[in-house]
């Protein structure tokens, strides 16, 4: 009862911080509207969010490996809120970015933290305008709160539980290194897509902001709806050929959100959607399992470096954009579910290694103590 408790609490405190990663393409047609920012321009907001986060959390992680550090749960929910409440105060590009960049220090200081505290715990519309912004922290405050009792509940002494370890020759590296390949062109796509597909959906609609408003529901609708398919589906067969299913559906997805016309888009964003999020948590599961002796560096770089690459390559499709159209430049994102796809052809189910019970003290030491 008290581990599914905590699991819960967990989730739901996970879900307000990831609010703060899908809150960044959904200010984007704020920006572009009430400021007139160029997609370049504005897609710099997504590179401010993405940058010091894809920097930081594997550091982050890094950490978490060498010492437990619940309090980051609270702490790093908060940042990551205020950053973004604070981002559309100012009409100033530059705090824009700085509140932005907070935010995402934010996220990525609570990814490997919640990761190793989850793996403990389980047991092996936008609407209205910038001026609005502040009414985000709501969510962080709400996650903050949700994860105090999770860390009391943890922190209080099991009898019973003796203290495990993974050896490093349980690691699987190579196996690691082309799994976060695989998420790193997920991210692309899937960050390409959230900055841009409001504003798509919009040019798409004759310039309905109502279009706009759906298309980026159902995109991250997916969070909640393919992370529970995914984790129904890899009981039943495994982690890896739930991944290499998802993926090849988004390839056929993804190209008919960029070609299909009329409102027929919408159902290609929801498969999408459900496409790039069923193997997002197997994905974490995965990483951990090939870096059984990191928990902490393989949450962190799976949460983490690999998820916030997306926002490096935003700019680079905004500055495409402008010089083009938006469909020429959401065009060569169709391939990045097929190079994910791919590499996991030849990735393995990993299996669960048994961890190492600490080598019992010497008799001779004992008695000396």
């Amino acid at each position: 009862m008290r581990r599914n408790t905590s699991i819960v609490l967990l989730a739901v405190g996970h879900a307000c911080v990831d609010i703060y990663q899908g809150a960044v393409a959904a200010l984007i047609p704020f920006f572009v509207a009430e400021r007139d920012y160029t997609y370049a321009v504005a897609s710099g907001i997504v590179l401010a969010a993405s940058l010091l986060s894809s920097v930081a959390q594997p550091v982050f992680g890094l950490l978490t490996d060498r010492w437990a550090m619940p309090w980051l749960l609270p702490v790093s929910t908060l940042l990551g809120g205020v950053g973004i409440a604070l981002s559309g105060l100012s009409g100033s590009y530059g705090l824009t970015l700085f509140f932005v960049a907070v935010s995402g220090i934010g996220v990525a200081a609570y990814h490997p933290e919640s990761a190793r505290v989850a793996r403990q715990a389980s047991q092996g519309s936008h609407h209205g305008s910038l001026h609005w912004t502040p009414v985000l922290v709501l969510p962080a405050l709400a996650g903050a709160a949700l994860c105090v009792p999770v860390l009391r509940m943890l922190a209080r002494p099991q009898t019973g539980t003796a203290k495990t370890r993974v050896p490093r020759s349980a690691d699987d590296v190579a196996s690691f290194v082309k799994l976060s390949c695989a998420v790193v062109f997920r991210s692309v796509v899937f960050t390409g897509l959230s900055t841009f597909i409001s504003l798509y959906a919009q040019q798409r609609m004759q310039g309905s902001s109502t279009a706009g408003t759906v298309a980026l529901f159902l995109l991250f609708l997916g969070g909640a709806v393919g992370s529970v398919l995914g984790g129904s589906l890899a009981n039943r067969y495994d982690r890896v050929r739930v991944s290499r299913w998802s993926y090849l559906l988004s390839i056929a997805a993804v190209t008919g959100v960029i070609y299909t016309p009329g409102p027929a888009m919408f159902l290609f964003v929801a498969l999408t959607s459900a496409g790039l999020y069923v193997p997002f948590s197997l994905q974490v599961t995965l990483g951990q399992d090939y870096l059984p002796s990191r928990i902490g560096t393989a949450s962190g770089i799976t949460l983490g470096l690999t998820v916030s690459i997306g926002g490096l390559i935003s700019p680079l499709l905004g500055h495409l954009a402008d010089t083009t159209t938006l469909q020429t430049a959401l065009t060569p994102l169709i391939a990045m579910p097929a190079l994910s796809w791919l590499l996991f052809r030849v990735l393995p189910e990993p299996t669960t290694p048994k961890p190492q019970a600490a080598a019992p003290m010497p008799a001779s030491a004992r008695q000396d103590a």
